[in-house]
């Protein structure tokens, strides 16, 4: 019909930019589809489709309106449609498929009292209520108008309607959609819809990540790589060993990395590269992923070349760094690990032969954390888009927080138009 043929030559003309939003609300007749539709439209710098909006294109010309869709490379919310199944198949069979499908829900009763209420702004089509949400502003207050279908048996056969096709719609969109409770307030409401349609759903593709682990020495990089790595099977790569293992190999970089090892000065980024890069590119990492920590100290564009699905800043109080190393010890006959609070010694034997290693003395500590904090905010900057690990708890709070962020689909990035 005429409404389908316009609303898709509308959606196709705002739907060429890949990141623009593209998202119905649905809902209920007084559920609050208007006000969140526009008002994600203010926050997303999206066009709002709805029927009204539709009609009244009608009656202009298309021409202009879709050529400046196009120029402006918006997405769209629609907003109330589709309705049922059929008008469902028919945005699918033209190609048009929403990235979040949001349905908002109240109990019948809370709808029709609401409605009862309900008032119009004819000039910005902005909804009110006598009640719940009555505007400040007197000349607005002074225009506004009734809905027609205002009738409690108008509103009761809509919602019989309603509950009768949405479940076509549901089958349908049951992969992007959520359903958002709409009897609260308003912001809690707005807060949920725009958290979920922020959020990218997550991709049937084979899971191969690419983790980095920053923070200062004593915050736990090494259990959570060791952690991660063990549940998901990817490659646990610590820089400081893997320099080790090619001075152990004695291959030409190892031999030119030795000195700087033996000395315990830092080895030059260009030769970590090197190294770094040999087995990033190795097919176990390539077919698995890895967790990569240790790497870059200083100069952040050290791994320019390669793209991080998740980077993690560790977060740990100085006093925390210094207990957790200072106090380690190791056992010189069985090479077994102690710490003189959290884990002491079980015997006074053994007690008496444990030994520090040189590098858990606290100024070498201290000289450690100083190198990392030197150029912590300049790779803070460089990966805005990581997150922050409070690493001054359990381990396997620690190690649940990490998993999330990493299997959860990053928020989808607002584009900024020009």
């Amino acid at each position: 019909n005429g409404l389908g043929s316009l609303l898709f030559c509308t959606l196709t003309f705002t739907y060429s930019c890949f990141t623009a939003p593209r998202i119905c609300v649905l809902g209920p007749p007084a559920s609050g589809k208007t006000t969140v539709a526009m008002w994600l439209c203010k926050r997303l710098d999206a066009i709002r489709i709805s029927r009204e909006t539709l009609l009244f294109k009608e009656i202009l010309a298309l021409t202009k309106e879709a050529k400046a869709y196009k120029e402006r490379k918006q997405g769209w919310i629609l907003e109330g449609f589709p309705e049922n199944q059929e008008q469902a198949w028919m945005l699918q069979s033209s190609g048009i498929i929403p990235r979040h499908v949001v349905v908002l829900y109240a109990p019948d009763t809370v709808l029709i009292e609401r409605n009862s209420g309900k008032r119009l702004d004819p000039f910005t089509e902005e909804v009110y209520h006598t009640t719940f949400d009555w505007p400040s502003d007197l000349l607005v207050q002074q225009r506004l108008v009734e809905p027609e279908d205002l009738s409690e048996q108008e509103i009761s056969k809509k919602l019989m309607e309603y509950h009768r096709n949405f479940p076509g719609v549901f089958q349908i969109y049951q992969k992007v959609l959520k359903s958002i409770n709409a009897d609260q307030p308003s912001m809690d409401v707005l807060s949920q819809v725009l958290t979920y349609v922020q959020t990218r759903h997550r991709s049937a593709a084979p899971f191969t990540p690419r983790i980095l682990f920053c923070g200062p020495p004593g915050s736990g990089k090494s259990l959570q790589a060791a952690l991660i790595a063990q549940k998901y099977d990817v490659v646990n790569i610590c820089c400081g060993q893997l320099l080790k293992e090619a001075v152990a190999d004695k291959t030409k970089l190892g031999e030119l990395v030795k000195p700087y090892i033996d000395s315990g000065y830092p080895v030059p980024d260009n030769l970590v590269m090197k190294i770094l890069a040999a087995r990033l590119n190795a097919l176990d990492c390539m077919t698995n992923g890895w967790v990569l920590y240790g790497f870059p100290r200083d100069d952040v564009n050290a791994l320019n070349c390669y793209v991080f699905h998740r980077v993690f800043f560790f977060n740990l109080p100085y006093d925390s760094i210094m207990e957790r190393l200072s106090q380690r010890r190791i056992d010189p006959v069985t090479g077994e690990r102690y710490h003189t609070t959290f884990r002491p010694a079980p015997t006074p034997e053994i007690q008496a032969r444990l030994r520090q290693n040189p590098r858990d003395k606290e100024e070498n500590i201290e000289k450690r954390v100083e190198t990392y904090y030197r150029n912590a905010k300049e790779l803070e900057d460089f990966y805005k888009d990581a997150f922050y690990v409070n690493a001054d708890q359990d381990p396997y709070v620690i190690f649940e927080f990490i998993e999330s962020c990493i299997i959860k689909p990053l928020p989808c990035k607002k584009v900024k138009r020009s």
